[in-house]
């Protein structure tokens, strides 16, 4: 008799889409387009989530309650935020976001896992899933309840500044990492209808696949810029991860900055609303990138009705305002009353960001759930991380002769000499996207550095020598049996990383120089991308290792430089000679790479008397 009292949309035993109907024949248009936008956090307020409920709200990188901030501080925050939500007159509840790429990321504290470049190296889709699952964990503990990842986009040239979000250059590997979208939502029962949302419990997050679509195959790398192919290449190429997303119930999916053959995504009406929605059956939302649709008022002066209009006409649901939002809300409406706009468009857009409210469970448990704190940076997250580290290492050189290599190096030496400007750098090894939107060096966040590492795995009799920049004076009056020079990019995001030269930054070829010859010398290189080795400095260098940007468990460096396991990874996108060859990718004519993809050493544990 209890549900009888209820209207239907609040009723829980009710189909989700008797739900949808119910609660959209209640709504007038401005709170329908109120549903439509996603604001950030520091313009959140009482009076934009009563007054007229903004459908979502999100932390931008780095936005937090405040510096270093708990899983309470963030839970009573949203929490806050929740209560002015249901206090609406319909008491729909937000939606709250945030950018966990490569773990919890935003969060001081949680487990970093290596960015996607790294997986990619591993090629696990099991393992994807379990991060997947952990980064759920750890996200839900402070109240969130939707993650702007995966990125599956297929990086073709390096130069782009987001190689490192990438999984590949190789499409077929990029989709065997799309499992990841199981791990943060839950695995969808057999017979569940591809295209449909899904979420499979409270310790869950929603996913979301970006960017759609060929974000990773612009001329020149460039970010944000024009992907020049026919549709079957786009198909081909960039579209076919999207597919495995979709089968795994991935419920919101986000336009890309980039333009096809010219057109930006954020307008193209053909491949969000003909493609994706019609031909590929997707059922829950299209949301629109951080300001992605001011993007499209550059050739049209200051005509935002103009950017409204073109991308919720195209098929964008969810508008990521995030500061705009009464601006938005009048034009918008405005637009529709005025007919630029149709209402049947309005509603469509609704019902699907309703369903996914529905079908996550957001009307019966709004807030966060407080059971989960601990679970943040917890032991089982670290060991996982960890595992994720030394399995996505690449040896591209061990030794000078083939039949002479140094690694695994001796744990008992006397005196190892740690080097570089990435040796004792957690911000460095975590990359962008961590606690801030771009990084940052220095000691951003707990976890273990590769000095700390080797430090940990070292023989008690050992003495390890720290030297940040060396110099002559470094082996002026000590011998050592081993250096390790850790050297790489700096922390970098989204087009703060195109680059058009990709040598080592930090003048990271001199201070290899400054040791090779000296003492036998294992060169690190922690970056988002290859970087150009010249002949001359390879020749000298005893071995290399790849280890991406690999992030807080920097003790999975350890395991592996000490033989406890061996080399897993193998290269997820080509090492190039230099960047006259790019965009150079497997399977082109002229492939002529310093290392091919699917390149990788092992140091043959087995085989050691």
């Amino acid at each position: 008799m209890a549900n009888e009292l209820l209207p239907p949309y609040r009723d829980a035993t009710q189909p989700v889409e008797s739900r949808v109907r119910d609660l959209l024949s209640r709504m007038t248009l401005r709170e329908k387009a109120a549903q439509m936008a996603q604001i950030e956090r520091c313009v959140a307020s009482p009076s934009a989530l009563s007054g007229l409920p903004v459908g979502s709200v999100l932390s931008a990188g780095g936005s937090a309650p405040r510096e270093r901030a708990s899983p309470r501080d963030w839970a009573d925050m949203i929490d806050r935020m929740q209560h002015w939500a249901l206090a609406s007159r319909l008491g729909i509840p937000i939606l709250y976001a945030s950018d966990a790429v490569h773990g919890h990321n935003n969060l001081y504290g949680a487990t970093i896992f290596p960015h996607n470049v790294a997986l990619g190296a591993i090629r696990d889709g099991d393992l994807a899933r379990r991060i997947g699952e952990a980064t759920a964990l750890e996200v839900r503990a402070t109240g969130i309840h939707w993650t702007f990842a995966p990125c599956v986009a297929v990086c073709r040239d390096p130069r782009w500044g987001r190689c490192y979000e990438s999984y590949s250059e190789d499409t077929d590997i990029v989709r065997t990492m799309t499992s990841i979208v199981a791990g943060l939502q839950g695995s969808p029962p057999l017979g569940h209808p591809p295209g449909h949302p899904f979420l499979a419990g409270r310790k869950n997050v929603i996913a979301c696949a970006k960017h759609f679509i060929g974000d990773g195959g612009t001329d020149k790398g460039k970010n944000e810029g024009n992907t020049i192919c026919t549709f079957e290449e786009l198909e081909a190429t960039h579209m076919k991860p999207y597919l495995d997303c979709l089968a795994q119930g991935v419920s919101t999916i986000m336009a890309s900055y980039t333009s096809w053959n010219g057109r930006p995504l954020h307008s193209n009406h053909y491949l969000i609303t003909e493609i994706l929605k019609g031909k590929l059956g997707f059922k829950g939302f299209v949301i629109s990138d951080w300001e992605g649709i001011d993007r499209l008022c550059q050739p049209h002066g200051s005509n935002y009705r103009y950017c409204i209009s073109a991308s919720v006409n195209a098929g964008i649901d969810m508008i990521m305002v995030p500061h705009r939002y009464e601006k938005f809300l009048e034009d918008l409406v405005f637009l529709v009353e005025s007919g630029r706009i149709s209402m049947s468009r309005i509603d469509d857009a609704v019902e699907r960001i309703l369903r996914v409210k529905f079908v996550v469970g957001l009307f019966e448990y709004p807030f966060s759930d407080r059971s989960l704190f601990d679970v943040v940076g917890c032991k089982e997250h670290q060991i996982l991380a960890r595992e994720a580290v030394r399995r996505s290492l690449v040896l591209l050189k061990n030794g000078k002769d083939i039949k002479k290599p140094i690694l695994p190096l001796d744990k008992n030496a006397r005196r190892i000499l740690v080097a570089g400007t990435h040796a004792d750098d957690i911000g460095y090894q975590c990359g962008g996207w961590t606690i801030t939107w771009h990084g940052s060096s220095g000691r951003i966040t707990i976890g273990t550095t590769v000095l700390e590492a080797i430090r940990e795995a070292a023989g008690n009799e050992t003495e390890v020598v720290y030297e940040k920049c060396p110099s002559e004076a470094t082996f002026s009056d000590r011998e050592y049996s081993y250096a390790i020079v850790a050297i790489g990019e700096d922390a970098y995001a989204e087009f703060l990383g195109d680059r058009t030269e990709l040598g080592i930054p930090f003048d990271g070829a001199t201070m290899i120089s400054l040791v090779v010859g000296k003492v036998p010398t294992v060169v690190i290189v922690i970056s988002g991308r290859p970087l150009v080795f010249e002949p001359e400095l390879l020749d000298k260098i005893d071995a290399l290792v790849a280890a991406w940007l690999p992030g807080s468990e920097g003790g999975g460096i350890a395991d592996v430089l000490f033989g406890d396991y061996d080399f897993e990874g193998v290269l997820p996108i080509t090492w190039f000679k230099s960047v006259d060859q790019l965009p150079m990718n497997a399977g082109h004519n002229a492939y002529d790479p310093l290392f091919p993809l699917g390149y990788g050493l092992k140091m043959n544990l087995d085989n050691r008397s």
